[in-house]
């Protein structure tokens, strides 16, 4: 074998949905001022009876579906996430056990919005070093419960949801290389710290991060697996802001690709926000089997992180 690919994905979001009409009742705001400075229209809010790993158990799961697998056949299990409140056990190991995984190695990764492309190569490497034949790997977020619901700044933005892959041994690599890195000197820019957790950034300095310094590496993470951004058939950015999303994304130049635009509708839901806009996009048909498509997350720790990936 000489890579991994991705063999199939899923998405999860809970059943609630928040309108900027509701929000408008909550804090000062109304749709047509979240729509213009954000671009979203509507998120999905779970309830407290819905942690993080029940989030993310229902993507799996159906990833699995998708890929004709059971539990047995899972050997890693990573969750990206930054709203798990308890320490141990992880997110990991309670989503294994939710869907009856045996024996499985199971870590949680905290990058933020970031978290989903970090554990995506993450589990790339542990395939082809051999450390693992099959991997989970699941983004899941539950911003609404670090979100200070009286800053209309913030609140705005947060959203919940999961969304997983399965990641499987193959002969062509369907797995670009990874590009990451990080500015940790800015890394208060985004932040979700404090007891209890509250989310908190400085919105026009990631803005510029993003628009201004990210382009260009998104264009090395296309080149690192030997195409350019016009030869993208799809585009998923870290989905923060439509302002960010729709200018990053005509920087990079990939003229040919659809855009994921999943934000709309679901808000930021921090590292789920990729693996829920691709498998939306596969869903929906917009992106077909074996086209390629560049996964880009950026944010929180203003760390970054993308490949490109063919789709299943």
């Amino acid at each position: 074998m000489n890579g991994s690919r991705i063999a199939a994905v899923g998405h999860y979001q809970p059943a609630k949905v928040l309108t900027n009409e509701d929000l408008a009742g909550l804090v000062d705001t109304s749709d047509e001022w979240i729509r213009s400075r954000v671009g979203i229209r509507t998120r999905h809010i779970a309830g407290p009876d819905e942690p993080v790993d029940e989030l993310a158990a229902h993507a799996a799961a159906k990833a699995l579906a998708a890929a004709g697998l059971g539990p047995a056949d899972i050997d890693l299990v990573l969750v990206a996430t930054s709203t798990a409140i308890d320490r141990s056990p992880n997110m990991a190991a309670r989503a294994a056990a939710r869907l009856g995984i045996p024996q499985a190695a199971t870590m949680d990764l905290n990058v933020v919005c970031a978290g989903f492309t970090h554990a995506l190569a993450t589990a790339d490497h542990a395939v082809r070093a051999g450390g693992a034949s099959r991997v989970l790997v699941i983004g899941a977020d539950k911003m609404s419960e670090v979100a200070d619901w009286s800053d209309r700044t913030t609140c705005v933005l947060v959203g919940d949801g999961a969304g997983a892959a399965v990641v499987e041994a193959a002969d062509e690599p369907g797995i670009g290389p990874v590009l990451w890195g990080s500015v940790p000197e800015m890394g208060n820019a985004v932040r979700i710290e404090g007891t209890p957790p509250r989310f908190a950034q400085e919105g026009q300095s990631v803005y510029r991060w993003a628009t201004t310094q990210l382009p260009p590496i998104a264009r090395r993470a296309c080149e690192r697996a030997g195409l350019e951004p016009a030869d993208l058939a799809g585009v998923v950015l870290h989905q923060a802001n439509l302002r960010i999303i729709e200018p990053l994304a005509e920087k990079i130049g990939a003229v040919n690709a659809v855009v994921a635009r999943d934000v709309t509708e679901s808000g930021n839901t921090s590292a789920a926000s990729i693996p829920l806009a691709f498998s939306k996009l596969i869903e929906q048909g917009a992106v077909g089997t074996g086209d390629p498509v560049l996964l880009f997350g950026f944010g929180g720790n203003l760390s970054y992180a993308g490949q490109v990936v063919r789709c299943p």
